[in-house]
């Protein structure tokens, strides 16, 4: 059977919440349990870096997402799971690859640009404050996903443009060395990811603060919930579902029957802290299961750095292959 080879990358620059959770975590693990996928998954703390310049997060983030996903059951032997800097090749691609790229096409990146338009408005230099990482960092994106020859790359929309640049920048080296080395990678939005609403109503993120942890206590899990925005209705009073995200979180957590009933209780009057004492239970029917798993990964990093390190020697043998020809094709190699 030919399989299709999925690669996803996710940044180690905070704690995960229930909004990773539903919208990238576990659709990404069931996805990879199918028969005819290739799963690659790694940690991209090289790109971590580009904005957060606290060491302490960078680890504490690298730790927690590994152990987040391995918890929620990422099957290794299915996946190859490995953290970006264990994987040198790729950084030596990544030099390659930014020797033959066009400074115009990085000039239109988006989040260059994004960081120009606010120094014009704000009167600044064009450039100021802006660091190479940032300028260049679609490159080395590039250099994750031809590494491994992905078919496909899920992303969010704001991410389109730089699997296009990736798609761009493995064409022009394939045709300037005359070598067939690199697949062409294929973008995949999935229409039906759920996007997980905050505590304010707006998208679930960091960046609003409006986040719920994944692995919390009981009691933890309450206070959180506890602060989703209702209105001032009182018990009796109908209650629908344009009021408060209580709806729409509750939703990505229950069967169809069980949201029919628990819409139908909000309309005939149920109060809005009973709804949220269901809804902190039903969060944790799920996720208590795997919170001791968790929290042992946590106390025992070891045991997940031996998982990252089994990803990487995995990934390493296809990684030095593919190095290998590339250096060959651009003229770096051996005299004797």
């Amino acid at each position: 059977m030919n399989k299709t080879r999925v690669l996803t990358g996710v940044t180690t620059t905070g704690i995960p919440h229930l909004g990773n959770y539903v919208g990238a975590i576990r659709p990404a693990i069931r996805a990879a349990a199918q028969e005819n996928v290739e799963s690659y998954l790694f940690l991209a703390n090289y790109h971590g870096i580009i904005k957060c310049h606290q060491p302490e997060m960078i680890e504490e983030s690298t730790k927690a997402v590994a152990a987040t996903w391995l918890a929620c059951g990422l099957d290794t032997e299915r996946t190859v799971f490995y953290r970006q800097s264990d994987i040198p090749e790729i950084l030596e691609l990544n030099w390659i690859l930014t020797c033959i790229t066009a400074k115009g096409l990085m000039n239109r990146a988006h989040a260059y640009k994004a960081a120009v338009d606010k120094n014009m408005t704000e009167n600044q230099d064009a450039d100021f404050d802006i660091e190479m990482g940032l300028y260049s960092y679609p490159i080395l994106m590039t250099a994750d996903i031809i590494m491994f020859n992905a078919h496909h790359v899920p992303v969010g929309r704001d991410q389109i443009q730089h699997v296009e640049m990736a798609r761009d920048i493995a064409q022009r080296f394939n045709h300037r060395f005359g070598k067939d080395i690199f697949r062409l990678p294929e973008v995949v939005i999935d229409e039906n990811v759920e996007l997980l609403v905050g505590l304010d109503g707006r998208k679930m993120s960091k960046s609003y603060g409006n986040t719920v942890e994944l692995f919390l206590t009981p009691k933890q899990r309450q206070k959180a919930v506890n602060k989703i925005l209702t209105n001032l209705k009182e018990p009796g009073e109908p209650k629908f579902k344009d009021e408060s995200p209580l709806f729409e979180i509750y939703q990505a957590f229950a069967t169809p029957a069980e949201y029919a009933e628990f819409e139908s209780n909000l309309k005939n009057g149920m109060a809005w802290g009973e709804a949220k004492k269901v809804l902190a239970a039903k969060i944790g029917e799920e996720l208590e299961p795997l919170t001791d798993k968790y929290n042992e990964l946590i106390a025992h990093p070891t045991q997940i750095e031996e998982i990252l390190q089994a990803g990487a020697a995995k990934a390493r043998v296809e990684a030095r292959e593919r190095l290998a020809q590339v250096k060959d094709a651009v003229g770096i190699k051996s005299l004797a």
